[in-house]
Parts: structure tokens; C-alpha cells; sequence
């Protein structure tokens, strides 16, 4: 039996453009199933609270509305005057108005409730934030719809922060602090308000 030795110069450039092509082969993109998908936020360029009096059923709105979004014109900001004494259910309404028809947000938030939460806080006056009225499917809060009141005269301003994706379960937060709650902020507006 006759064997043919490949000269070894011949073997090692042969060696050498194989090497050259295994490198030259391109990544294999990571799986898209491997990545999390980004948070898609919605623009939201109205923010409409709802106080209804818990006995006489008058409806005051607040609202900040920013018709044009992010940047250009300044948000259009109309507070509201409530009845010392009172006890509210507030409502709230959260819409993309740069679109026709307007896609209402809100429904957006109801629909993955376990991904949000609202937070609120006043300075000055009387108002006062008392509870969560809704929760998500594992029982813990929303912030749709809340209970608040007012004692005495005053007025001040109202903060509404919505968190995407916060950890409701951290200490404090499904109580309504903010503190430890993480997640990013999909919007916050600050409304003055009134009790007279």
C-alpha cells in the first residue's frame, strides 16, 4: 500500500485558510426569546382626575394636558376647588390625544395592573390621599380609583406619579409610599387644588 505525504508547507496553509474562514463566520444573533422586551411607554398627553363628593355626587375635575407631548408648548394645568370636610372618589383618566380617535391609556394601565401602580402625595391645604379603591389580579393596588378627603380650608398642589413595573411587594409600597417602590416612571404631573 502506497501512502502519499502531504508536504508539510501545503498542510499548514491549507490549516491556515481554514482557520481564517471558521473566523471570519459571523455571530449567531442571541435569541430573541432570551431578551426581555423593551417598556414600550405610551404617550400620555392628558392625566384627567375625577373628584366625585361622596354625598352631594358633583363631579370637579383636575387636569394637566399636554396636547403636543414631550417638549414644544407648555402642558395646560386646571386645578380644581373641593368642600372642606368632604370625602372624594377619584377617578382617573390618562389619554394619548395625538391620536384620532384618542387611545385612552388607562384602559392600557387596567389591562396589565400587575406592571403599575399610582402614587400621590399634596403639599399645603387639607387634601389627603386615604386609600386604594382597586387592586390587580394578585390583590394589590392600582390606583384607578382612590378614596381621599378634606378637613379645613387651604389650598395646595396634588403630585400623581404612575411606576411601571415597581415592587409592590417591597415594604410600604402597596400602602401607598413610594419609597421603595423601583420601576421607572411613566409620567408625573403636579396640579394645584383648593379647599374652600
Amino acid at each position: 500500500m502506497n501512502i502519499k505525504h502531504i508536504p508539510t508547507r501545503k498542510l499548514a496553509l491549507a490549516l491556515s485558510v481554514l482557520l481564517a474562514i471558521a473566523a471570519c463566520k459571523p455571530e449567531k444573533p442571541e435569541s430573541p426569546a432570551n431578551t426581555p422586551p423593551p417598556n414600550e411607554e405610551e404617550l400620555i398627553t392628558s392625566v384627567r382626575a375625577y373628584f366625585t363628593h361622596s354625598i352631594t355626587n358633583e363631579v370637579v375635575e383636575f387636569s394637566w394636558v399636554d396636547a403636543d407631548g414631550d417638549g414644544g408648548n407648555a402642558p395646560v394645568i386646571t386645578g380644581g376647588e373641593l368642600q372642606p370636610g368632604a370625602t372624594y372618589a377619584v377617578s382617573l383618566l390618562l389619554l394619548n390625544e395625538t391620536e384620532s380617535p384618542a387611545d385612552t391609556i388607562s384602559n392600557e394601565v387596567a389591562a396589565e395592573a400587575e406592571e403599575h401602580q399610582f402614587f400621590f402625595s399634596t403639599t399645603g391645604g387639607s387634601l389627603t390621599w386615604v386609600s386604594y379603591g382597586d387592586a390587580d389580579p394578585n390583590g394589590l393596588p392600582v390606583g384607578l380609583v382612590t378614596e381621599w378627603s378634606t378637613s379645613v380650608a387651604g389650598a395646595g398642589d396634588l403630585t400623581i406619579i404612575l411606576r411601571h413595573e415597581p415592587n409592590k411587594s417591597a415594604a410600604g409600597v402597596s400602602g401607598g409610599d413610594i419609597t421603595n417602590a423601583g420601576g421607572e416612571t411613566d409620567i408625573e404631573v403636579l396640579i394645584p387644588y383648593a379647599v374652600l
